[in-house]
């Protein structure tokens, strides 16, 4: 299904000092129930689905733990790539984070949350205005599903892979457009480092960061490669080895040229699903395997 690139990427072996500030809102002995392993696997898996214009992606931390980001637009295409990550008969998903609530990161999540059973929901707190965001909170209670609302210092430990909380501040929810709410993540797992950003633009990015001090391994573009996005500060200090846009058909002309050259001229590897399809990072203490399904 998945057809391997050569190429293996080296890591940068310099670690993110975690501040002591961060704390774990996920407390292991409560929680422990959500947290159940799926495979004793050690490596990394990330996968960057092809869900058309929208986010969607599917975290498996070694020891098997599964988090979905996001589920794309309601075109039924994230079921699809979740049967082809998952076995058949697996129907449990420990994690699913929403990014912000606008229909091309959460319409697929209805789908999911009707065949699946979910560990826990993580969002920001803030409402959509779209009616199928009713349906997505109407489907989570029903399945008494635990909802939880995260914010900047909060964190996500397992193991050794823990995710960071980077965005949204209490700050940032007061105001400001649902683009600039987005929940943004790092996820620090097998000496990588990965940020899955959303949709958030140049004002956030700047915030973010501030908050770095070395380049990171994998970048999920943010806005699916919208030009107020990406902008040339954040993208010089985390200069991403990976970036990766989830993109599909659309009007607005993402992926823009502005964007592909800035990502370019600090190094980056580009991928993008409306070419390359789902993309599969499989990745251990030493390198990244990338396996891309263009089919």
């Amino acid at each position: 299904m998945f057809k391997e690139i050569i190429e293996k990427i080296n890591f940068h072996k310099n670690s993110l000092i975690i501040l002591l500030a961060l704390f774990l809102i996920l407390d292991f002995f409560v929680y422990s129930q959500i947290f159940i392993s799926g495979s004793p696997g050690k490596n990394l898996e990330i996968y960057f689905f092809n869900v058309g214009q929208g986010d969607s992606e599917f975290v498996v931390l070694p020891g098997g733990v599964k988090v979905l980001i996001d589920g794309g637009p309601p075109n039924g295409r994230v079921l699809e790539e979740l049967l082809k990550a998952m076995p058949s008969t697996e129907r449990y998903i420990d994690l699913v984070l929403l990014s912000h609530p606008q229909l091309d990161h959460f319409g697929g999540l209805v789908d999911v949350v009707r065949r699946y059973k979910i560990g826990a929901f993580i969002w920001n707190g803030e409402q959509g205005e779209a009616r199928a965001f009713e349906d997505l909170k109407n489907n989570l209670m029903e399945s008494s599903v635990k909802i939880i609302t995260l914010i900047s210092g909060d964190a996500i430990s397992y193991k050794n892979s823990r995710f960071n909380i980077l965005s949204p501040t209490k700050k940032s929810l007061t105001g400001g457009n649902a683009n600039e709410k987005t929940l943004v993540l790092s996820l620090l797992s097998n000496n990588s480092k990965t940020i899955f950003t959303g949709d958030i633009d140049a004002k956030i990015e700047k915030r973010i960061a501030d908050m770095f001090d070395s380049p990171i391994d994998i970048l999920k573009v943010a806005h699916h490669g919208s030009k107020f996005s990406s902008s040339a500060n954040f993208l010089d200090i985390l200069k991403p080895k990976l970036a990766v846009i989830g993109v599909g058909k659309n009007s607005y002309g993402h992926p823009t040229p502005e964007v592909l050259r800035r990502l370019g001229g600090v190094g980056a590897r580009i991928f993008r699903t409306d070419r390359d399809g789902t993309l599969k990072l499989v990745i251990n203490d030493e390198r990244i395997k990338i396996f891309k399904n263009n089919r």
